[in-house]
Parts: structure tokens; sequence; C-alpha cells
């Protein structure tokens, strides 16, 4: 028997503590291994010192490395903004306003322009928006990226990795392709999103590809209202121990997100409601 596409999607969806570990990894398309996995733990002072950058610019996703770095200083933190400035490049992060060096793509990589200024989208698989952002663990950290249906705030697919190389986003795009395929897909100009490999699977989907303006972060202004209710409706409330405690309590607040959680945007309606409407 063979399911269809909604429910290969919902299977994904169900919660993490109702699936066993190795069903979860199946179903996500990544290792089990990957769940175990235990990385070489970084100092203490420098995990503290990025979950600390993460809150600010959670709060305050206009803040640059400047603002950053001096926030740190009024709290007693002994750090200046060269050091902020590499933690904020290792965990993908810059401030929405505009400046040099806020885009981390690759000069040789094809930028597409940004196809959604006045645009509204008006109907489930219309527009999607990919990002990544950095999750904090208890003694070090991993990589969410998320695929978001702009009209119904549907999270289509999410992956989590230990460290920012491609493989994790193009499983994302992978999976996610084989559920839909969206009109327009927008990202921001990082070089995971202007990578060969990463644009050749949209434009082979028969995609638009569209591309936020450099240090426009509000032009995926949905995703990144992903990432602060996601961070402080639960990830701000819960201590990750290990990979696998990150995955279970992510899993399930997806699927909360997706299925119970009420939007006011919506009309109080769950964002499945509209996308499988």
């Amino acid at each position: 028997m063979s399911l269809s596409r909604a429910g290969r999607l919902a299977l994904v969806e169900w919660e993490a503590a109702e699936l066993s570990l190795s069903m979860q990894a199946e179903l996500l398309s990544v290792s089990r291994s990957s769940l175990y996995y235990q990385p070489v733990l970084p100092a203490a002072q420098e995990v503290a010192l990025k979950h600390r950058i993460d809150e600010l610019y959670t709060a305050y996703p206009f803040y640059g490395s400047r603002r950053i770095t001096a926030s740190l200083q009024q709290e007693g933190v002994t750090v200046n903004r060269k050091l902020v400035q590499r933690h904020m490049r290792e965990m993908g992060i810059a401030g929405i306003a505009p400046g040099p060096n806020l885009s981390q793509r690759r000069k040789d990589h094809i930028v597409y322009p940004y196809l959604l200024r006045g645009v509204t989208s008006l109907y489930p698989n219309h527009i999607w928006g990919i990002d990544i952002t950095y999750i904090r663990l208890r003694k070090h950290w991993m990589y969410l990226v998320a695929i978001l249906d702009w009209y119904s705030r549907y999270v289509v697919n999410w992956q989590l990795e230990h460290t920012l190389d491609i493989d994790f986003v193009l499983v994302s795009v992978d999976a996610a392709l084989a559920v839909n395929r969206p009109t327009i897909w927008n990202s921001d100009q990082g070089s995971h999103f202007t990578s060969p490999h990463y644009t050749q699977r949209l434009l082979a989907a028969g995609v638009q590809i569209s591309m936020d303006g450099k240090g426009r972060a509000l032009d995926n202004i949905f995703t990144e209202r992903l990432w602060r209710t996601l961070k402080y409706e639960e990830v701000y409330l819960h201590e990750y121990n290990t990979p696998r405690d990150a995955f279970q309590r992510l899993g399930a607040y997806f699927h909360f997100y997706n299925h119970q959680r009420l939007h006011q945007s919506l009309a109080y309606r769950t964002p499945a409601e509209l996308y499988f409407a």
C-alpha cells in the first residue's frame, strides 16, 4: 500500500514520542546514528556566548555585530567585535540592516532577483520560504533548516544537523519537492541557497527562484517570524542535553505548530487547516 502525498507528510509530522527513533530517522531521511552523535564539546564559555548572541539576535534581528557587542559589554561580558563577528558567521546570522559583507554567498554563485515585492501569497504552494537557524543544546548547538508555506504558515519540511554543510539543506529540499512544488521559492543569498546543488533542483522542478535583497532579512519575514515563535515557545523553554532530545522536542513542537496552534493572522485556524483545505 502506498501513501498519498498528504499521508506521507502527515507521517513525518507525527509527534516524536509516538514513533520509534529508527522510524523518525527514516521518515526524516537522516542517519539514525546522527541522533546519538556526540560532537567534540566546545569550551563552556563559547557555548554560553553563542547562546546569548542567539537570544539577542532573536529579540533584536536588526542588531548587527556592533550593537550585539555593545549589548554584551553592557552585561559585563568581556568580548570584542571581532569575536562576535566570527561567532555570528559560524552561527549563520547577520543583522537585518543593510551593510557590508552581510551575505555569505560565494562570488561564483548566481544570485536571483527578489520576486515578491508587493506580492501576496494567494493559495497553498504559491510561495515557499527556506532558511536556517541556530538551535542551542546544553553543551553545544545544532542547525535547523525549515521550509515554510507562506500562505498557510505550514512547515512543509525541516531537518536538524550538527554542521552547516549543505547536505541537510538538500535533504530537506528533496523531501519537500517529493510532497509538493511551489510556484515561487524564496531564500536569502547565503552560500547554501546560491549553490548550484540547490538552485538546479528548483529549476529542474519548474520552480521560480526568488532571493532576498542583500542584507534584507525582512524579505523573508514569514520564516523570520517562525524562528522567533519557535525559540520563544519551545527552544528557550527547554534544555536539550543531546541531539536526540532536540530532535524529539522539535518534532513534537512542529506537529503542534502545524496541527494544533491557532494563529491569529490565520483567523485562529491552524496552518494544516489552510494547507490541506
